[in-house]
Protein backbone atom coordinates (compact mmCIF):
# COMPACT_ATOMS: atom_id res chain seq x y z
CA UNK A 1 0.00 0.00 0.00
CA UNK A 2 1.62 3.32 -0.87
CA UNK A 3 1.44 6.11 1.60
CA UNK A 4 0.18 9.54 0.46
CA UNK A 5 1.28 12.87 2.04
CA UNK A 6 -1.06 15.42 2.09
CA UNK A 7 -1.26 18.37 4.96
CA UNK A 8 -3.96 17.42 7.09
CA UNK A 9 -4.34 20.05 9.74
CA UNK A 10 -4.71 23.76 9.05
CA UNK A 11 -4.62 26.76 12.03
CA UNK A 12 -4.99 30.30 11.47
CA UNK A 13 -3.68 32.56 12.83
CA UNK A 14 -5.73 35.20 15.02
CA UNK A 15 -6.37 38.29 13.07
CA UNK A 16 -5.93 40.45 16.03
CA UNK A 17 -1.84 39.14 15.89
CA UNK A 18 -1.88 39.65 12.24
CA UNK A 19 -3.51 43.19 12.37
CA UNK A 20 -0.90 44.39 14.96
CA UNK A 21 1.80 42.50 12.78
CA UNK A 22 1.42 44.26 9.48
CA UNK A 23 -0.82 47.44 7.65
CA UNK A 24 -3.77 45.95 7.78
CA UNK A 25 -6.90 46.45 9.94
CA UNK A 26 -8.43 43.48 11.59
CA UNK A 27 -11.36 43.64 9.71
CA UNK A 28 -8.75 43.50 6.37
CA UNK A 29 -7.85 40.53 7.97
CA UNK A 30 -11.05 38.90 7.94
CA UNK A 31 -11.44 40.21 3.79
CA UNK A 32 -8.00 38.88 2.96
CA UNK A 33 -9.07 35.40 4.34
CA UNK A 34 -11.64 35.31 1.43
CA UNK A 35 -9.08 36.08 -0.87
CA UNK A 36 -7.07 33.36 0.35
CA UNK A 37 -10.02 30.80 0.84
CA UNK A 38 -10.52 31.60 -2.87
CA UNK A 39 -6.90 30.71 -3.93
CA UNK A 40 -6.20 28.00 -1.74
CA UNK A 41 -8.65 26.01 -2.97
CA UNK A 42 -8.75 26.44 -6.81
CA UNK A 43 -7.20 23.49 -7.68
CA UNK A 44 -6.83 21.57 -4.23
CA UNK A 45 -8.95 22.64 -1.08
CA UNK A 46 -6.47 22.08 1.62
CA UNK A 47 -5.74 25.54 3.11
CA UNK A 48 -2.93 26.51 1.84
CA UNK A 49 -1.83 28.03 -1.87
CA UNK A 50 0.30 26.12 -3.63
CA UNK A 51 2.98 27.69 -6.53
CA UNK A 52 0.38 26.60 -9.14
CA UNK A 53 -2.53 28.29 -7.67
CA UNK A 54 -0.49 31.25 -6.66
CA UNK A 55 0.84 31.42 -10.35
CA UNK A 56 -3.17 30.88 -11.26
CA UNK A 57 -4.67 33.10 -9.39
CA UNK A 58 -2.51 36.25 -8.97
CA UNK A 59 -0.31 35.42 -12.86
CA UNK A 60 -3.69 33.73 -14.78
CA UNK A 61 -1.04 31.05 -15.26
CA UNK A 62 0.38 27.50 -14.55
CA UNK A 63 3.61 28.31 -16.38
CA UNK A 64 6.30 26.72 -13.97
CA UNK A 65 8.74 28.15 -16.49
CA UNK A 66 7.81 31.81 -14.94
CA UNK A 67 10.76 33.11 -13.20
CA UNK A 68 8.92 36.58 -11.84
CA UNK A 69 6.40 34.32 -10.53
CA UNK A 70 8.35 31.88 -9.09
CA UNK A 71 10.82 34.74 -7.60
CA UNK A 72 7.16 36.29 -6.04
CA UNK A 73 6.00 33.10 -4.85
CA UNK A 74 9.43 32.26 -3.11
CA UNK A 75 9.17 35.51 -1.08
CA UNK A 76 5.56 34.67 -0.07
CA UNK A 77 6.86 31.47 1.24
CA UNK A 78 8.59 32.54 4.33
CA UNK A 79 9.24 29.13 5.81
CA UNK A 80 10.09 27.68 2.34
CA UNK A 81 7.95 25.00 2.64
CA UNK A 82 6.06 24.52 -1.36
CA UNK A 83 3.23 26.12 0.20
CA UNK A 84 1.54 29.66 1.36
CA UNK A 85 -0.21 29.54 4.55
CA UNK A 86 -2.47 32.59 5.86
CA UNK A 87 -0.18 34.17 8.02
CA UNK A 88 2.10 34.09 5.47
CA UNK A 89 -0.07 35.17 2.78
CA UNK A 90 -0.96 38.36 5.17
CA UNK A 91 2.45 39.14 5.87
CA UNK A 92 4.02 39.19 2.14
CA UNK A 93 0.88 41.34 1.07
CA UNK A 94 1.87 44.02 3.66
CA UNK A 95 5.15 44.86 2.43
CA UNK A 96 3.22 45.90 -1.20
CA UNK A 97 1.16 48.34 1.12
CA UNK A 98 1.23 52.14 0.99
CA UNK A 99 2.23 52.70 4.18
CA UNK A 100 4.20 50.02 4.73
CA UNK A 101 7.87 50.92 5.45
CA UNK A 102 10.39 51.89 2.68
CA UNK A 103 13.12 49.99 4.07
CA UNK A 104 11.45 46.47 4.06
CA UNK A 105 10.33 47.75 0.55
CA UNK A 106 13.67 48.10 -0.36
CA UNK A 107 14.82 44.48 0.86
CA UNK A 108 12.18 42.63 -0.35
CA UNK A 109 12.87 44.38 -3.39
CA UNK A 110 16.72 43.43 -2.97
CA UNK A 111 15.74 40.06 -2.60
CA UNK A 112 13.56 39.71 -5.77
CA UNK A 113 16.68 40.08 -7.81
CA UNK A 114 18.54 38.13 -5.57
CA UNK A 115 17.51 35.08 -7.56
CA UNK A 116 20.15 32.70 -6.25
CA UNK A 117 19.57 33.94 -2.67
CA UNK A 118 23.72 34.78 -2.39
CA UNK A 119 23.16 38.07 -0.65
CA UNK A 120 24.36 40.00 -4.14
CA UNK A 121 22.92 40.64 -7.10
CA UNK A 122 25.33 39.87 -9.90
CA UNK A 123 24.69 40.61 -13.67
CA UNK A 124 23.03 37.58 -14.70
CA UNK A 125 20.83 37.59 -12.13
CA UNK A 126 19.78 41.25 -13.26
CA UNK A 127 19.57 39.93 -16.97
CA UNK A 128 17.21 36.88 -16.45
CA UNK A 129 14.82 39.12 -14.43
CA UNK A 130 14.78 41.63 -17.10
CA UNK A 131 14.25 39.01 -19.89
CA UNK A 132 11.23 37.64 -17.31
CA UNK A 133 9.35 40.76 -17.19
CA UNK A 134 9.98 41.44 -20.42
CA UNK A 135 8.29 37.92 -21.18
CA UNK A 136 5.73 38.58 -18.99
CA UNK A 137 4.47 41.69 -20.79
CA UNK A 138 5.12 40.17 -23.88
CA UNK A 139 7.80 42.20 -24.70
CA UNK A 140 10.70 41.88 -26.74
CA UNK A 141 14.53 44.00 -26.76
CA UNK A 142 16.87 42.86 -28.52
CA UNK A 143 20.30 40.64 -26.66
CA UNK A 144 22.29 44.26 -27.34
CA UNK A 145 19.45 46.68 -25.58
CA UNK A 146 18.84 44.16 -22.78
CA UNK A 147 22.74 43.68 -22.01
CA UNK A 148 23.08 47.74 -22.13
CA UNK A 149 20.52 47.90 -19.74
CA UNK A 150 22.38 45.74 -17.66
CA UNK A 151 25.60 47.22 -17.55
CA UNK A 152 24.18 50.97 -17.40
CA UNK A 153 22.31 49.28 -13.92
CA UNK A 154 26.14 48.18 -12.72
CA UNK A 155 27.99 51.18 -13.85
CA UNK A 156 25.50 53.10 -11.69
CA UNK A 157 24.95 50.90 -8.51
CA UNK A 158 28.31 48.62 -8.30
CA UNK A 159 30.04 51.29 -6.59
CA UNK A 160 33.12 49.35 -5.43
CA UNK A 161 33.84 47.56 -9.20
CA UNK A 162 33.45 43.90 -7.62
CA UNK A 163 30.36 42.95 -10.79
CA UNK A 164 28.11 42.38 -7.73
CA UNK A 165 25.57 44.87 -5.79
CA UNK A 166 25.15 44.13 -1.95
CA UNK A 167 22.61 45.38 -0.10
CA UNK A 168 23.97 48.49 0.93
CA UNK A 169 24.75 49.48 -2.54
CA UNK A 170 21.40 48.60 -3.76
CA UNK A 171 20.17 50.54 -0.98
CA UNK A 172 22.12 53.45 -2.32
CA UNK A 173 20.82 53.20 -6.36
CA UNK A 174 17.27 52.78 -5.29
CA UNK A 175 16.90 56.04 -3.34
CA UNK A 176 18.50 57.79 -6.22
CA UNK A 177 15.97 56.16 -9.02
CA UNK A 178 12.54 55.27 -6.43
CA UNK A 179 10.89 54.19 -9.42
CA UNK A 180 12.50 51.01 -8.99
CA UNK A 181 10.40 50.69 -6.47
CA UNK A 182 6.97 51.67 -7.91
CA UNK A 183 6.34 47.71 -8.17
CA UNK A 184 6.84 47.58 -4.32
CA UNK A 185 3.42 49.03 -3.90
CA UNK A 186 -0.05 48.52 -4.63
CA UNK A 187 -2.66 51.20 -3.98
CA UNK A 188 -5.75 48.95 -3.70
CA UNK A 189 -4.21 47.13 -0.51
CA UNK A 190 -4.49 50.71 1.10
CA UNK A 191 -8.54 49.86 1.05
CA UNK A 192 -9.54 46.50 0.63
CA UNK A 193 -13.27 47.47 1.11
CA UNK A 194 -13.25 49.35 -2.72
CA UNK A 195 -10.60 46.50 -3.85
CA UNK A 196 -12.34 43.51 -2.64
CA UNK A 197 -16.16 45.01 -2.09
CA UNK A 198 -17.71 41.17 -2.65
CA UNK A 199 -15.48 40.42 0.57
CA UNK A 200 -16.08 42.70 3.36
CA UNK A 201 -19.92 44.08 2.37
CA UNK A 202 -20.89 40.76 3.46
CA UNK A 203 -22.84 41.09 6.56
CA UNK A 204 -21.83 37.92 8.03
CA UNK A 205 -17.90 38.82 7.55
CA UNK A 206 -18.15 40.76 11.23
CA UNK A 207 -20.18 38.05 12.49
CA UNK A 208 -18.33 36.27 15.34
CA UNK A 209 -19.44 32.99 15.04
CA UNK A 210 -18.85 33.03 10.81
CA UNK A 211 -15.53 34.12 11.59
CA UNK A 212 -15.10 32.02 14.69
CA UNK A 213 -15.65 29.12 12.35
CA UNK A 214 -12.61 30.23 9.97
CA UNK A 215 -10.06 31.07 12.22
CA UNK A 216 -9.93 27.89 14.13
CA UNK A 217 -8.11 24.61 13.99
CA UNK A 218 -10.05 22.55 11.43
CA UNK A 219 -9.28 18.96 10.30
CA UNK A 220 -9.04 19.08 6.49
CA UNK A 221 -10.21 15.54 4.25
Amino acid sequence: MGCIWSKKRVKYEDPAILAAQTCFKENEVKALYELFRKLSSSLVDDGYISKEEFQLGLFRTRNEQSLFADRIFQLFDINNDGFIDFGEFVRSLSIFHPEAPYSDKVVVAFQLYDIWQTGFIEPEEVKEMILALLDESDLILSDDVVQTIVDKTFKDADSNRDEKIDLEEWKEYVSRNPTLLKHMTVPYLKDISTAFPSFVLRSDIEDDTYYNNFFQEKTLD
